[in-house]
């Protein structure tokens, strides 16, 4: 299936590593131009040589800005870096940021404004300047990758379940807004995935428990259907058909990828 990105600006933030990567990896092998944010610089030049090694002739098509998107000035600043390096950005993925994972008897209310920070602001502060240039523009994409704790709710991830319900809404409340102005955004809701974010999870699991990490990732993988947890570059196929001209008259999806782990229909 042709997805038409060939020379597409995707701006991916989060994208050294994990589900970010893999989009990055994706999107380059479609002939795109991605523009990769975190905030680890070190992080991110590991990635480009990564994606260089695996994509033959990405490395001009890969620009790179270390920024904390917790801080307004920070997207703002990385926006600007990748619009002078490749121009206007047609795609957005949002996969950077994870809210700490904490079983209910070791919350504090520092742990719900971090949950916040950490997820929610770190999307809602690219995705507000990115969608506004998109809407002024007449077209552009938006997927964020956000995350099944925010429709099932979890003991031990109730700030981080909290704050993907919040990025739910403002995905919905953002596709209706700025459809009329040529602007699709929908939210990919992956359940967990072999990502180096798994084993934190993992970790407080095993302490709600009192469980081995083997015995938690056991008891996770038991209850998807599929038999098996995701991979990072499942979530990124789904991404990038949202992401393409194939999705057309797709918008204000909130697409749950769990592997049936909960049955729902709505």
């Amino acid at each position: 299936m042709e997805l038409n990105l060939k020379d597409k600006h995707v701006l991916i933030t989060g994208g050294s590593k994990g589900i970010g990567y893999a989009c990055a990896a994706a999107f380059l092998a479609e002939g795109a131009r991605v523009s990769l944010v975190s905030r680890s610089l070190e992080h991110l030049e590991a990635a480009r040589q990564r994606l260089g090694a695996a994509v033959a002739g990405s490395q001009d098509r890969i620009h790179l800005h270390a920024a904390d998107l917790q801080d307004p000035q920070g997207a703002s600043a990385a926006l600007a870096s990748a619009e002078a390096a490749f121009g206007a950005v047609d795609v957005l993925v949002n996969s950077a940021g994870a809210a700490r994972r904490t079983p209910p008897e070791e919350l504090n209310a520092q742990a719900w404004h971090d949950a916040m920070n950490a997820k929610f602001f770190t999307y809602v502060h690219m995705l507000d300047l990115v969608v506004k240039k998109m809407g002024a523009r007449g077209q552009g994409a938006i997927v964020n990758v956000v995350g099944a704790g925010g429709k099932v709710a979890s003991p031990i991830h109730m700030p981080g379940g909290a704050a993907n319900a919040a990025l739910m809404l403002v995905s919905a409340g953002m596709a209706a807004a700025y459809g009329p102005m040529g602007v699709r955004v929908n939210a990919v809701n992956p359940g967990a995935t072999h990502t180096e974010r798994l084993q934190s999870g993992m970790q407080a699991t095993a302490r709600m428990l009192n469980i081995s990490e083997e015995e938690a990732l056991a008891q996770a993988t038991r209850k998807v259907p599929l038999g098996r947890l995701a991979r990072p570059e499942e979530v990124a196929d789904v991404v990038l058909f949202l992401a393409s001209g194939r999705a057309s008259y797709v918008t204000g999806v909130v697409l749950t990828m769990d592997g049936a782990a909960t049955p729902m229909v709505v």
